[in-house]
């Protein structure tokens, strides 16, 4: 059953659609752009280098989607990703930031959210978990959270290795708040066909990298152009967890696939200066690379995606009347 707050929260959606928080690529621009396009879009707060410098963020960010709504655009509501994981040390100052600019949503990865999902409850806020597994699918949603986000098999970045009908249908059994999907979800049909499986929302990262607004480089954005599926290599070999990357990228930076040494720890949380350092020049994708082919504003991008799910809802609908039987 969805709670009344998640119906208020999402009410302003155009297209029932996550921009995924994407390291080093989600930014202020990113996020107030998608936001007046109408989709929930999220960053990481490990993007800003700094507590002084996310502040600057949250303050921008709620700034200029608060001059939107006085021009009554349909603004959709933003989110941050805080990584939960014991190697943040940056949490606790993440947190604070957290309080006093609530952000509606705040997606947390690499751990158990009951703390921050104590704090933003309080405020009238919406926790989702992203998690790879049922295991931390159960271990998430003890923590009251109000939605799940399944990373399936394709997803870019830390991604998983279920197939999406598998874990949606498993999760359902026991999980009733909102199912978020995440894997290879690059055009309007495949938001329709994850809401056939049973998700409530599409969440959606290579897509966006390809966009004016996203901060990754253009060299970044010509290579996920030429990408197809089979250019993505899943490895834990970079970060110390399991990710899609985009095989050139680790040639370019003068790699050999085969021969990669898994760190000592975690680099998914850097210290210091150090901390973009693994992804800095290794760049992520997911498997839906093979059907993106041009870089596009913000705006231009969620109105392509809306004419096709639209048409795809419409497909579906002549398919239906006409009884077509395979």
């Amino acid at each position: 059953m969805v709670k009344e707050n998640v119906k208020k929260q999402l009410a302003s959606l155009e297209l029932p659609v996550i921009a995924a928080p994407m390291f080093l690529v989600s930014g202020i621009e990113l996020v107030v752009e998608g936001c007046k396009s109408g989709v929930v879009t999220t960053f990481p707060l490990l993007n800003a280098r700094s507590s002084a410098a996310l502040e600057e963020w949250m303050q921008a960010i709620t700034s200029q989607l608060a001059e939107a709504k006085k021009t009554n655009l349909k603004v959709a509501p933003w989110g941050v990703n805080l990584v939960v994981h014991k190697t943040n040390d940056r949490y606790n100052a993440d947190v604070e930031l957290i309080k006093k600019y609530q952000p509606p949503i705040v997606i947390t990865s690499l751990g158990k959210p009951t703390d921050i999902a104590k704090i933003v409850h309080e405020y009238g806020g919406l926790v989702f978990a992203d998690v790879i597994s049922v295991k931390h699918a159960k271990k998430a949603m003890e923590a009251d959270i109000d939605g799940l986000v399944l990373v399936c098999n394709g997803a870019g970045g830390h991604g998983g290795t279920l197939h999406p009908m598998a874990f949606i249908h498993e999760v359902k059994q026991f999980f009733d708040g909102l199912i978020i999907l995440s894997g290879a979800i690059s055009h309007g049909q495949d938001i329709l066909a994850s809401q056939v499986m049973g998700a409530d929302l599409a969440y959606m990262g290579t897509r966006f990298i390809a966009t004016e607004e996203s901060m990754a480089s253009n060299e970044y954005k010509n290579m996920l152009l030429d990408a197809n599926a089979g250019d993505i290599i899943y490895t834990d070999k970079l970060s110390g967890v399991n990710a899609n990357f985009i095989l050139q990228s680790l040639l370019k930076a003068g790699l050999d696939p085969n021969s990669l040494q898994k760190p000592e720890q975690l680099e998914i949380v850097h210290k210091a200066e150090d901390e973009a350092k693994a992804w800095k020049d290794i760049w992520s994708a997911g498997h839906g690379v093979g059907g993106i082919h041009e870089i596009l504003p913000v705006a231009e991008l969620v109105e392509k995606l809306t004419e096709e799910y639209e048409e795809s809802i419409q497909n579906v609908v002549e398919k239906q009347n006409k009884k077509i039987k395979l």
